[in-house]
């Protein structure tokens, strides 16, 4: 485990004394002060008092908090496809990623209600520089991705932190989440990265890419906010991408989109866990012949789709698409006074002078529309 030690969460007997030390720092006691408001603090440091594992804290503490955050920021969450899971087995979840805290907050939310095993989750070590984050980080299974390597660092990282996955998925039998990229899409265009299947191959030894694929059984996830409450936040890095210039994160962005991910309203969520990806199905949309890099992509673009045909589309994305095309193509799917309210938000949130702001806006909603509705069926 030595490999490792840069990179793992907490063992459990590591939990109780990190709580310990922990649970009278500011920002830890206004999330369990948040996690039950009802209770005297002495009353909240006996629950925490009696976490002495990761399940302990998760089941104690972290599923009231994410319980909490529900209640306060969204109008409910709704999930399917979990049911189809087994109990006892490890996954490997791959899905979009809107928010850094509470994406994998939410899948594990799913997992524990359903009685499944909760994921460990991979995180950059720049968003948990904070002490109190990493101590956080730690005590959710979270593991760390190593970020501003060298070339050389990162390509020994990419291959231990694959070694640790395959650890974690086949020896532990604990279940893995990864987002399908580097860092969040903030312009509703989820798309896998090539590099991060490419990086989980590289723990593949001696088997194809399908065998292994399949034997760490990759579950595609899709996640849909029906209002994104950093939508604003990320336009900054938006319009640089647009306009092709570099963009340079202020000092505390990271941690002001955490706050406003969690807390932000968010109008409704919807998790929609896909089958399970078998080596027939890996095997039908990669020929034996073709390069790996090739393998990669094909496998990258049938990921793609199994997340787009299950993402659940909100009347936010369909006005955002006929406000885009200036039409009213799918003005089945809301009402008049939810296209207003839509405005309103955009009026509120960006410059309407500005028309590449407002066109960048509106695809970080009609995205998730366009590529459902640029499946090829026959592929799925």
């Amino acid at each position: 485990m030595t490999n490792f030690e840069e990179i793992r969460f907490f063992h459990d007997h590591e939990v109780q004394p990190a709580l310990h030390k922990y649970v009278n720092h500011p920002m830890i006691k206004a999330l369990l002060q948040f996690t039950f408001p009802e209770k005297s603090f002495e009353e909240i440091e006996q629950i925490v008092a009696s976490c002495h594992s990761i399940h302990d804290f998760q089941a104690k503490v972290i599923y009231f908090s994410v319980n909490k955050v529900l209640e306060k920021s969204s109008e409910g969450l709704t999930y399917g496809g979990f049911d189809k899971l087994k109990k006892d087995e490890s996954y490997l979840f791959i899905s979009n990623h809107r928010d850094i805290i509470l994406d994998t907050g939410l899948i594990n939310y799913a997992l524990f209600e359903q009685g499944l095993i909760m994921t460990a989750s991979a995180i950059g070590d720049n968003l948990v520089k904070k002490p109190f984050l990493m101590l956080l980080s730690k005590l959710i299974r979270n593991f760390l991705v190593q970020r501003g390597l060298s070339p050389r660092g990162m390509l020994r990282s990419s291959q231990n932190l694959s070694e640790y996955i395959r650890h974690l998925l086949i020896e532990e039998k604990r279940s893995v989440w990864l987002a399908q990229r580097e860092g969040r899409t903030k312009d509703g265009n989820d798309v896998t990265q090539q590099g991060v299947l490419k990086m989980l191959a590289m723990a593949k030894g001696e088997l194809s890419l399908s065998e292994y694929f399949s034997k760490i059984k990759i579950v595609p996830i899709a996640i849909s906010y029906e209002f994104d409450p950093t939508d604003a936040l990320k336009m900054p890095e938006i319009m640089a991408k647009r306009m092709d210039e570099e963009y340079t994160k202020t000092a505390h962005e990271d941690f002001n989109s955490i706050l406003k991910g969690a807390l932000g309203k968010k109008g409704r969520i919807h998790l929609e866990a896909g089958k399970v990806l078998n080596e027939d199905w890996f095997n039908g949309i990669i020929k034996e012949e073709s390069s790996v890099n090739d393998q990669l992509k094909s496998i990258a673009k049938g990921i793609d789709q199994k997340i787009h045909k299950n993402y659940k589309l909100w009347p936010s994305n369909y006005i955002a698409c006929d406000l885009l095309n200036n039409n009213e193509e799918h003005r089945f799917y809301y009402t008049l006074k939810g296209k207003r309210q839509f405005e309103r938000r955009l009026t509120r949130r960006i410059d309407l002078e500005n028309s590449l702001e407002v066109n960048s806006y509106l695809l970080m909603y009609a995205n998730p529309v366009i590529n459902k509705e640029s499946l090829d069926e026959s592929q799925l």
